[in-house]
């Protein structure tokens, strides 16, 4: 990105509408991430087993990609960006707080569900309309600093709840509760936003050459190649559970590593996202293969070994949501880009939900195939990854 004092007008205001939805990203995850970092846990005191916490943290994702592709469509079609994007938000944000009257573990997955949901109606629109802002800033740094805020929320959250179960007593309700404060905070940056840029889409640069019929065989292939990425990912209330089960550390430290994982993932997503608009997909390649050795780490480790595995995870984490999702925005065909997120979304989170559930059995029964088959799943994205890259480096992508 160039200097902020040689930036136009237009370029300006594309960073300002970057960092705003950075803030309510950053809001957003101190209460979905601060949650995720602890459901594993508390569905274990409310009586849930692994394969409980895998499958409906996979059910979770696929519920939570699989109706982008519906919305990221309806989205486009009408070109109400901004009414999925409240209300996603609304329904994602409100569902966490919830949390805090459930008794039951089928209660908890309900609300956990419904967050899911609130996710899936509104990226689409949201990731839409970063990827209008991004062609001003490039698109790697652009997702990458949204995502980097995220994440700092994503750190927060979770020592937030690393706090207040410690001075509570581990008291699980009263965590949940206290997520309604950034919640709040999210809804009210949100508005700002909205109030700043009724139309992101004329922050714009349009882009020349793009294959205006429709996705082809290299998005096609680019989406297998997320999918096995997806596939071999073990949601984090998975390793929560090992680690509980394991009696590997206190319930309190559980979030705490899983603010350092985010912290991974916010260093990740800024230095692969400059590396990506540099040097193309070489830079996805790079944390792909990071991100393929955590799960030996975190499922055989000790508590050191542990550590390194996050912070793996972590990098894996960042690449995925910064430069995946900057790449869609590049292959996306002219007036269908909220579509093409819904795609890669739904098939992303399918395989999301396959892995996890597949994994949550694997650990009930053997955890060395867990391990295994996340390796194996990570290798196949990678070989797939390689095979596009220099069609992709050469725009080779934007024909049919």
């Amino acid at each position: 990105m160039k200097n902020s004092t040689t930036l136009n007008p237009l370029a300006r205001k594309a960073v300002v509408f970057i960092v705003l939805t950075g803030i309510v990203s950053l809001f957003s995850d101190m209460v979905y991430e601060g949650a995720r970092g602890i459901t594993g846990p508390f569905l274990q005191l409310l009586h849930a087993n692994a394969f409980t916490v895998g499958f409906f943290a996979g059910l979770g994702e696929l519920i939570g990609y699989s109706l982008r592709l519906v919305s990221g469509y309806y989205a486009d079609k009408t070109k109400k960006y901004w009414t999925f994007v409240f209300a996603g938000y609304l329904l994602n944000l409100l569902s966490v707080p919830l949390l805090a009257l459930a008794g039951y573990w089928p209660i908890a997955v309900l609300f956990i569900l419904g967050e899911r949901m609130g996710k899936a109606l509104r990226t689409p629109s949201r990731d839409a309309m970063l990827a209008y802002a991004t062609t001003q800033t490039g698109r790697g740094w652009g997702f990458g600093l949204q995502e980097a805020l995220d994440q700092i929320g994503a750190t927060l959250g979770p020592l937030m709840m690393t706090y207040l179960l410690f001075v509570s007593g581990n008291n699980y309700h009263l965590a949940f509760a206290w997520t309604l404060v950034p919640a709040l905070l999210a809804l009210a940056t949100l508005t700002t936003a909205r109030w700043m840029f009724p139309r992101p889409e004329q922050l714009e640069i349009k882009k020349a050459g793009v294959n205006p019929t429709g996705f082809n065989t290299m998005f096609w292939i680019y989406i297998a190649a997320s999918s096995f990425v997806a596939l071999g990912y073990a949601d984090f209330p998975l390793i929560a559970y090992r680690l509980k089960a394991a009696q590997i550390t206190s319930d309190a430290w559980i979030p705490a590593l899983y603010s350092i994982a985010m912290v991974s993932d916010a260093l990740s997503a800024l230095l692969f996202g400059r590396l990506f608009d540099r040097f193309g997909i070489n830079a996805l390649l790079v944390a792909s293969m990071a991100g393929l050795l955590f799960a030996p780490f975190v499922f055989f480790g000790n508590f050191p070994a542990v550590l390194a595995g996050v912070v793996l995870w972590g990098i894996g984490m960042g690449a995925q949501e910064s430069i995946l999702r900057a790449i869609i925005a590049d292959m996306a065909p002219a007036g269908k880009v909220a579509s093409a997120y819904g795609l890669f979304n739904t098939f992303y989170g399918f395989s999301w939900f396959a892995g996890s559930a597949l994994m949550g059995f694997m650990y009930d029964h053997h955890i060395a195939w867990l391990v295994i088959f996340s390796v194996a799943a990570q290798t196949v994205a990678v070989a797939l990854l390689f095979k596009i890259r220099h069609a992709y480096a050469k725009n080779q992508w934007r024909g049919n």
